[in-house]
């Protein structure tokens, strides 16, 4: 039974949550602002053309996080039951449970089989794409996230909906709900996180940490700009430490019940790992960037005024560092 204290305070954690949700939303609404004023921009002045050339990945990146924070609102019960609410006249309490499951086990499958690992191959793209200097194919960047990312996404889709082998586990490691009753007597299904979809998502954290970790190594040895440096550490960073809390915490939430204080401070922290890891992809790879190639251009031509392209593209790299991760 959940008792009112855990209720108050788990809703205490969604509140917190849907918080983030809307700093993450709101951020990403600059970032694509960012994206197409550069864009705009690069139009009238040749300068920018070259360093706006990774717009469409970017726009990739921020569209992918905005869809994966919106999914982190599917295991939310207070979202739930609200949706729910404003739609009864459709279905019955029976029927109202049974969405719930299936919305649980939906969060699972995009938020981690989906678009986390998407925007986080989507950022891999594009730190690598700061040492290529041939043009880059925008179709071939978003097929290959696709297709990087269909394996982790069928797999968890197994997990969740196929029934023939699921009854020889125990709970804790295929279900991704739980339904209790709380002290008024009504049921709630919270949403839990599957041990083997945890164990999923830590191996292709695994993977990703590695190749992340390299692309780094190749990437610092041709920058040698302190700034940019300086950026790619904070970057790898960020991400080093929030993947590994991350999978750590989810196994965490496997020892603890939905309806305890300690499982929703473990599901806090799994949303908080991923949410790191946004945050510092767009505010690295997209607004750091984008800010600063708009104030070299801006104070470029302040001084100058329109100049031959490859001169004031020269002039630019000088002004406004090496070409942007």
């Amino acid at each position: 039974m959940l008792m009112p204290t855990s209720r108050a305070v788990n809703s205490a954690f969604e509140v917190a949550t849907v918080t983030l949700i809307s700093t993450l939303i709101f951020l990403s609404v600059v970032s694509l602002f960012l994206i197409f004023h550069l864009q705009f921009k690069s139009k009238s002045l040749k300068h920018l053309k070259n360093f706006n050339s990774l717009w469409a990945v970017r726009f990739l990146l921020v569209f992918l996080i905005s869809l994966w924070s919106l999914s982190e609102l599917l295991r939310l019960p207070l979202i739930r039951h609200l949706h729910l609410r404003l739609f009864s006249f459709l279905s019955d309490q029976n029927d109202q449970v049974s969405n719930q499951v299936g919305l649980c086990k939906l969060h699972i499958i995009l938020s981690l089989g989906f678009f986390q690992p998407a925007f986080l191959v989507t950022l891999l793209f594009l730190f690598n794409a700061s040492i290529v200097t041939t043009a880059k194919n925008h179709f071939g960047t978003v097929l290959s996230v696709f297709l990087t990312c269909l394996p982790v996404s069928a797999l968890h889709g197994i997990l969740m909906f196929s029934t023939s082998w699921q009854r020889a586990l125990p709970p804790t490691f295929r279900q991704a709900h739980v339904v209790v009753t709380d002290a008024f007597g009504e049921d709630t299904v919270l949403c839990t996180y599957p041990l083997l979809s945890s164990a999923v998502f830590a191996v292709f954290a695994i993977a990703y940490s590695a190749c992340f970790l390299l692309s780094c190594w190749n990437v610092l040895s041709l920058v040698i700009n302190k700034g940019l440096r300086l950026r790619i550490y904070g970057l790898s960073t960020a991400l080093l430490f929030a993947l590994p809390i991350q999978v750590v915490a989810l196994g965490f939430t496997a020892v603890w019940t939905p309806e305890s204080q300690l499982y929703g401070v473990f599901s806090l922290v799994v949303f908080l790992g991923a949410f790191v890891c946004a945050v510092t992809g767009e505010g690295f790879m997209v607004i750091k960037p984008i800010s600063d190639a708009l104030d070299a251009g801006a104070s470029f031509y302040s001084r100058s005024g329109p100049r031959d392209g490859d001169a004031g593209e020269k002039e630019m790299k000088v002004a406004g560092g090496e070409d942007l991760v």
